[in-house]
Formats: structure tokens, sequence, C-alpha cells
């Protein structure tokens, strides 16, 4: 701004400016093109009152409260604001679930905080959106009424709005000043620490009612188990509770788990669902899911070395929060011990929900479980509903089919998971021929050897949806689905149909982020289809979890030297993956390159590559011709690094 100015000129810029209005803050926990547009928060705010003090404060404090990493859009510059522009932060509100609304001295001062604000209101009686004023350092009387200090900011400058925004102005701060907010002056004698703090509190909670667990549509026989943990769960205490839900694979305790979680959630801020401990401890380790509780839990994340310190900091950390934790699958007692050993560890009335299919584990708790429940197969007339939902998509067996269908449910053991599977493989199936070929496989399997009934799913699929499958068990789950999508094209395999076959028959799931989800028995199930199909002197499992997962495996030390080989692996271990390398495809943690002409042939077919360390010369070894997807998010690589240019030749996705 220039000194020569008048006052009128400098006012008339001022309001023409973002950096005198307000500066336009969206909040959303993932990048905006892949939320459709949406975003949690908007912060509407007088800049020149507010911008680089409790507004920052706040603004930085909720981007720091996400789980997950946060696309925000801040403009710190004074832009000067078309129609165009203002009609994007209008829209941008309509988009929004909650709207701050910092009331300060000159906020109605500004034409475009009126507009925000009357925006606002608007969106609050047409939808569900949500608006939390907080009223800066002005009583909401003033606000009301147009006296005070804020009276005379809106007085002063009013003779240069138009009238239609006047009337909509006055009327939206009147039903502002009615709303339930936060006076800045008095709440915690004017600490604005303890204000942010606890508005993001706020906002988290309202933000999470939203966050539900994810849960088949087709729930039959639940509601019975969840009323008799819940009678014991509503009874009132005082005290941190664990509950423990034991049964088979396949039986449905995940499900169960997830339905008690998501009714007590809305009574806790602070949530955390741990998902499949048994695999993920063994694919990386405790520190690591000790990690992802405190992050969950505590909004902030912590760097875990080992799982004294995981501990130490679980301890003196959780004992201020009333939490809500769901384990799932644990399978050892000393995963139950680094997450939730001992009751005072958390504050009184938090709740801790485990799931395992073993019994013992809960037996040796020293938190001592309250409540045990064991979750059994389901009776013959929810099975058969299960079975018809999946395979019909209706409550009933058309009248040809209903005799073979309760001869075909009878020999599933009322195991939730098999009649999903073998239901949606029997799907739009109309030949009686083929039901007949699956009774007859059903009668020579034991009720409770789930993998044999999984398998006829899983052999009925084409050699390049079996391949996908493989795939997924072995590698990916977890893992992005877009980026393996890139990797099956490139293989000729058609990977948008293989998926969509793999969904149908209920054999995956894909995540809310686009992660793949499976079910550990279709994992395990798929992991022993490989094994099983190899020409072994011996067999045995390569994903036994002595060996860490397959996953890990393939590793190359800084030397260039094989190093991938898990501790204790068999000889025949090691011939398996160096004679099955082009069919894997997917690399994790490729650390050198290896020497020879054979293992160089066989790296030529790889085709995902997850690289932590690059030498500056190694790639002129490393003959990856056929490479498509490169991360070295984990890498400290240069933009001079030599060895781009090899890289690049067939690349068509890089993450670094």
């Amino acid at each position: 701004m220039n000194r020569g100015q008048s006052q009128g000129e400098r006012e008339r810029a001022e309001e023409e400016s973002i950096e005198g209005a307000s500066t336009f803050s969206f909040i959303s926990p993932v990048p905006i093109d892949a939320y459709n547009g949406q975003y949690d928060v908007f912060l509407s705010f007088r800049g020149s009152d507010t911008r680089k003090a409790f507004t920052d404060h706040l603004y930085h404090s909720l981007i720091k409260a996400g789980t997950v990493p946060f696309c925000v859009f801040r403009d710190d510059n004074s832009i000067p604001i078309g129609e165009e522009f203002g009609s994007q932060i209008l829209d941008a509100i309509t988009r929004s679930k909650i709207s701050i609304l910092i009331i300060s001295e000159n906020y109605a001062s500004s034409k475009w905080c009126l507009r925000e604000l009357t925006h606002i209101m608007d969106c609050k009686k047409r939808t569900s959106h949500m608006a939390l004023p907080i009223f800066y350092k002005v009583d909401p009387s003033d606000v009301r009424y147009l006296t005070g200090s804020f009276g005379e900011a809106f007085h002063s400058r009013k003779k240069r709005f138009d009238e239609k925004d006047i009337q909509e102005g006055l009327r939206a701060l009147r039903e502002v000043s009615d709303l339930h907010g936060w006076e800045s002056e008095k709440f915690a004698n004017g600490h604005e620490g303890e204000l942010v703090e606890k508005v993001v509190e706020n906002i988290l909670s309202k933000l999470q009612q939203d966050f539900q667990l994810d849960v088949t549509k087709h729930l039959v026989g639940i509601g019975d188990h969840v009323n008799k943990i819940r009678k014991w769960v509503d009874t009132p205490t005082s005290v941190a509770r664990m509950i423990g839900i034991y049964g088979m694979g396949g039986i449905g305790k995940t499900t169960l788990a997830k339905v008690i979680y998501n009714q007590l959630s809305d009574d806790f801020v602070h949530r955390s669902f741990l998902a499949d401990i048994r695999e993920t401890a063994h694919r990386n380790n405790m520190p690591y899911l000790q990690k992802q509780l405190i992050k969950d839990v505590l909004q902030i994340e912590h760097q875990v070395g080992n799982v004294d310190y995981g501990i130490s900091l679980i301890k003196s950390r959780f004992k201020r929060k009333k939490v809500l934790i769901l384990l799932d699958d644990v399978d050892d007692k000393n995963q139950l011990d680094a997450l939730a050993r001992e009751r005072d560890w958390f504050m009184l009335e938090s709740m801790i929900i485990v799931t395992t299919r073993n019994e013992a584990v809960l037996d040796q708790s020293e938190f001592k479980v309250d409540y045990k429940y064991e979750l059994n197969e389901l009776d013959g007339k929810c099975a058969l509903l299960l079975f018809n939902r999946h395979t019909f998509r209706m409550d009933h067996s058309p009248r040809e089919f209903e005799g073979i269908s309760r001869d075909i449910i009878s020999n599933m053991g009322g195991l939730p998971l098999a009649l999903q599977v073998v239901g949606s493989y029997l799907y739009k199936k109309t030949n009686q021929n083929v039901w007949e070929d699956v009774r007859k496989q059903l009668k020579n399997e034991p009720h409770r050897d789930v993998q044999k009934i999984l398998q006829l799913s899983y052999d009925a699929l084409q050699n390049e949806h079996k391949q996908i499958f493989l795939d997924i068990a072995c590698f990916l789950i977890g893992e992005d689905s877009r980026f393996a999508m890139y990797m099956w094209e490139d293989c000729g395999l058609y990977p948008s149909q293989g998926i969509e076959e793999l969904k149908l028959r209920c054999l995956i799931k894909i995540g809310d982020d686009g992660e793949f989800e499976m079910h550990d028995q279709l994992r395990d199930l798929g992991r022993s289809i490989f094994c099983q199909g190899q020409p072994l002197e011996k067999r045995s499992e390569p994903w036994d979890h002595d060996y860490k997962g397959v996953s890990k495996v393939l590793r190359f030390d800084g030397m260039g030297h094989p190093a991938w080989f898990p501790p204790r692996s068999p000889s025949w271990f090691r011939k398996i993956l160096w004679r099955h390398l082009s069919c894997f495809r997917f690399h994790d943690n490729l650390r050198g390159a290896a020497s020879g002409t054979s293992n160089e042939e066989l790296l030529s077919e790889v085709r995902w590559l997850e690289w932590s360390v690059v030498q500056s010369d190694l790639s002129l070894s490393m003959h990856l011709s056929n490479l498509s997807i490169l991360d070295l998010s984990w890498n400290v690589i240069r933009e001079y690094w030599q060895g781009w240019r090899s890289f690049m030749v067939r690349l068509r996705k890089e993450r670094i």
C-alpha cells in the first residue's frame, strides 16, 4: 500500500483484499480430488483482527489434529477478490461439513465476512452444515444488537455496503449470536491456548461421528450377540474395562466387534481401531502398532523405537484420555501386553475390545478381561438367510433351489465367511449341474476346514484373476489399489475386470482410501495355494510367522549381496524366490543389486519397486527394463542422481 494514498483509498483497498477481510482456510483429511471436493472445516474470520494470532494458532492445531495428512488451502496474500473468486468461496462453504466463525471486533465491517456469515447460516438451515461461533473479545449481545466497539466498527463502514448485504448480514448476525459457542474472554479466564484445545477437541468429536468402521450390509444373526454384550457394556462403572470376543477364524468376530465399536464411538473423542494385529505384528513389528495406537488416540505422531518406549508413552499419556480401542485378531499375549497390559494405563470409563482365535490370550492378560464372549456358528435359519442374500440378493431361495441350498449350507458349518464366498460364487448361476458339483465337493470336506471351502471360489476364477488374487494375498494387502492397476495393466492382466470379479465374489474389499483389504482366512488361502503349487523337495509355509512375511524378504544389502532371505529359511525357500521372481513383480525394500547373469534376467521382469536405499552408481548394474512403478517415498534420492535415465524408460508411475 502506498503511503501517499488517502484514508478512503486505503479503506477501499483493504475492503477488497483478503488481507483486510478474511483468510479462507479449508481443511480436509485427504487430498481434495480424492474427497470429491468436500472439506471438513471452513474458517471464517477478519484477517486484520486475528490472522497472525488466534486464527493462526487454531488453524495449525486443526492440521496437527488430523490422524491422516491434511490437504489445506490458505491464501495468505493480499489478493483482490473478484466475483468469480467469491463464488468459489461460497461454493466451498456449501461443500464443507463445519464452519468455524471467529467473530472479532471488526468482523462485521467487512462485506465479505458478512457474505460468508450469511451463506453459512443459510447452509445451516438447508443442510446438515454445522456453524460454531467463537466470540473473540466481543460479547454476543454486542453482535446481536450492534453495540459496543463491534457495532461502531460496523456502522463506520456500512455506507460502503449494498443494502441487500446489510439486511442479510444483520439477520445473520442475530442468528449467530443465538448459537451456542465460545466466548474467548470468559473461557478459561481468557487463556487462548486452552480455548484452541477445546475447539479442536470439539471439532474432532463431531467429525469422527461420520467415520464409522466399515461393516458388511448383509448382517444376519448378529443382533442377539450385540444385545448380550451391550447389556454388560451399559452397566455403569467407574473403571477402564476390557471385552474379549473369541472364536474360530471366519466366524464373524471382527464384524461383531466393529458393530459394538460403532455403537459406542459417539461417547468417545479418543478412539483407535488396530486391524489384523496378528499379521501386522509379523509383517512389521509391535512398535509399528504402538505408534499407530498413539497417533490415533493423541492425534500426534511419535517415533517409537522399541516396545518398552511405546509402553511408557501409552502408560503416561493415555491416563488422561477416555479411550475406545478395538484390538483385532490378537494371537499372542505379548501383543496384548504391548498395547493394553494393565488397567491403570487408561482413564476411568475407557473401553478396550479384543478379538482373538485363542481364548488363552484373554485368560493370560494382566488386565484381567472383564467380560469374555464366545462367538459360535450361525444356526441353520440364519445361515440360510445369509447365503440367500449373497446368492440370490434376496432373503428367500427360488423354489427350484431350496433343497440344494439347504444341502450346501449344511456342509459349511454355519461359518459366515464361507457362506458369503460360496454364495457369491453361485450368484447368477442357474445351471443345476454347477450347484450339484458344489454340493458334492462340500460334502467331501469337513465342516470346519474353512480354506477347502473357500478354495471352491478360487478354483472357479480365470487364470488372470487367480494371479491378481495371489498377488494381493501375498504382497498387496494394505497397498494402494491404483498403483497395482498400473502393474497389472503392464502385465496384460486386465485388472479392472479382475478386481470387480474378486469383489463380487467377496474375495477382496477396497478400503475408503483405495487400499486392498482381505480376510485373514482368504489371505492364508492365497499363500497356501502358492506354496502348494511349487515342485519342492519338501513342503512348508514361507509365510509362516517366523519368516515375517514374504513382503519383507526381497531385499539386498548395501554391497549388492542377496540379503532378502528371512532367518532360518530353508534352502528350497531361496530357490522358490529366485525361480518365481518374475511372477511376483512386487518388490519391497530392494537395497542393492543382484549380480550374475541369471539374476539380471530375473530382475528384468520386475514391475513394481519400493526402494529404500539407493547408491549413486547402483542402477547401472540393475536390469530393470520392465519397471513401471517406482516408489522412492522413503529414499533421500537427489534430483541429480545419475540413475534417473535408466529408470525413466518405461516408468508409468513414481512416488517420491
